[in-house]
Parts: C-alpha cells; structure tokens; sequence
C-alpha cells in the first residue's frame, strides 16, 4: 500500500479553495449582471487572485495558477454554475457564507503552510496566508468599485483568516501533522466566520482621545514671564500703559513728608 502523498492533498484544497471563491466572484457578478466575460473574470480574479500574489511573492518561478490547467477549470466551472444558478435566494445566500469561509480556511491553511515549507518565518507565513485567503477578493471589489471588506466597517473577516494561519503553524512546526492542521483550519474558519456574521462580531472602532496642546513657558534669567506678569507689566507692551499723571499736590506732600521727617531726625539728635 502507497503512503499518501501530502502534495495531492494540498492541491484538492487548493482547487477546491478555487471553486469557491469562483462562486463568490459568479455571485457578484449575477448581482451586478454582467455577461458571461463578466462571470468568467470575476470568478477568475476571485478564484486565483490571492494565490497568484501569494507566489509572485514566494518567487519560486511560475504562479501555480499558470502551470496547472486545473486550477482554470475550477474557475470556469465555477463561473458556469453562478451564471445558470439563481444565488440571490435565502437558502444560496447562506450557503454562500458558509462557502466564503470554507474557501478562506482552505487558502488561508495552504498559504501559510507553503511559505512554511520555503522556510520562512512562521510570521510572515501567516500574513501570506491571510494575502491568499483574502488578496482574490480584494482585487474583485475594487474592480467593481466597492471597499473591499476586509478594510473594515463589517464582520470578522481578515481576522479569521489569521486565526487558521495560526493554527496551520501549531500543526505544521509544532505537531508536525500539516494535513490535520489544513482540516482544522478549514473547520474553524468555517464555524467562527459564520458565527462572526450571524453575530455580527467586529473588532473594535477608533476612539476619539483628544489631547490638549502642551503650553511652554518659556523663562529669561532668573524671571519668567508670570513674574513679569504679575508685577503687571508683560513683554511687548509700553512701559509707559500703567503709568499715572503725577499731580502738583502729590508733589508737594511728598516734600512736606520728607521736611518733617527730616526734622524728627533733627530733634532727636
């Protein structure tokens, strides 16, 4: 009897991650309704776009989307069965969620093992899962000129992908089952992604923390600007702007004062 070979296993998940992502792209091409090259590049772009950055980006030669015809059955498969298939009822558009993340945890998982197989660190290996689990889809949604989902303002969506890259590097560097980690990660990103949209589960918004502008006082030798202040004259102002009109009578007093001061001292000698 053979021992499997886990190459084949990753590649039925990888074609399967492409089916399902193709139907996504199908879906939104129906909800647009675009032709039969609408259906087809959509499909095309969701199913194989992630996957194509993903090894552009690993630079181990030709993007595996462009050596394995399989891959661009799938897609077309895909793109065949969103045009012929009505998928805007109730029961089509939840399994089209369960779809999504199903997809998700596929790319996700093989993305990450992938790079972990190049030897690279177990970091980025999660990061370029998540570029292959999302990076189709992005693509899509600006083509069609929305906000990609993963920017935020919905559902868990990114962050599930890194919740199934990180359990692909616990099976694949710790227990050294890569295969079990692909149908956990799978399995989870389906269960908690579906749970995240029914439940509406999101990450935290930004906070409005204002901080008041820091005044600096500024100090000229030994006397600051408050001294200044408080003996009621400040920098740019006239010497002159407190300054009262001196009256004959005051002056007159002020010599009468001292005369009879003088005199006291006087006296008392």
């Amino acid at each position: 009897m053979t021992e499997w070979d886990p190459s084949i296993w990753f590649r039925i998940v990888d074609v399967g991650a492409v089916v399902t992502n193709g139907l996504l792209g199908g879906a939104l091409a129906r909800a647009f309704r675009f032709d039969v090259v609408g259906f087809v590049v959509l499909a095309i772009v969701t199913g194989m776009g992630g996957g194509i950055i993903r090894d552009v980006l690993l630079n181990t030669g030709f993007p595996i989307a462009l050596t394995d015809g399989g891959y661009w059955v799938a897609a077309i498969v895909a793109s065949g069965l969103a045009y012929t298939i009505d998928l805007g009822t109730r029961w089509a558009d939840r399994t089209l969620i369960l779809v999504d993340f199903i997809g998700m945890g596929c790319w996700a998982a093989t993305g990450t093992s992938k790079s972990l197989a190049l030897g690279l660190h177990w970091i980025p290996s999660v990061m370029l899962g998540v570029t292959t689990a999302v990076g189709g889809g992005v693509i899509r949604d600006v083509m069609v000129n929305r906000i990609p989902s993963v920017l935020g303002g919905s559902s868990l969506y990114a962050t599930v992908a890194v919740v199934g890259g990180l359990e692909m590097v616990v099976f694949s560097e710790f227990l050294h089952r890569p295969d079990a980690g692909m149908a956990v990660s799978i399995l989870t990103c389906g269960v908690v992604g579906v749970l995240a949209r029914w439940r509406n589960w999101k990450l935290p918004e930004p906070i409005d923390l204002k901080v008041p502008r820091p005044r600096l006082t500024l100090s000229f030798g030994s006397r600051s600007r408050r001294a200044r202040r408080m003996e009621g004259w400040t920098p740019g102002e006239p010497l002159t702007k407190n300054l009262e009109a001196v009256t004959e009578e005051q002056i007159q007093a002020h010599r009468e004062k001292k005369r009879r001061r003088l005199r006291r001292r006087r006296n008392g000698d």
